[in-house]
């Protein structure tokens, strides 16, 4: 699956990369990211999950050709 991020998460990962293994869920991945770069743990917790520009929730079901956006909270006026 094809990850994109977006803000502070460029921090933590590439703009885009690419993940193999098998995970089942967004839940799934989060936490996956997670062990990758445990310091994005917080953020991770609050961002926004949107696969095919629809955001998703945790319990989504991912496929292996999913392209994933990954946004965290933003503010503005």
């Amino acid at each position: 699956m094809r990850i994109e991020v977006f803000a502070i998460l460029k921090e933590y990962f590439s703009k885009e990369f690419e993940i193999n293994e098998r995970l089942k869920t967004i839940e799934e991945l989060r936490a996956h990211l997670t062990i990758i770069n445990p310091a994005s743990s917080k953020i991770l917790k609050i961002c926004r999950f949107a696969v095919h520009d629809e955001f998703v929730a945790d319990h989504y079901e991912l496929t292996g050709t999913d392209n994933i956006v990954i946004i965290p909270p933003s503010s503005g006026g």
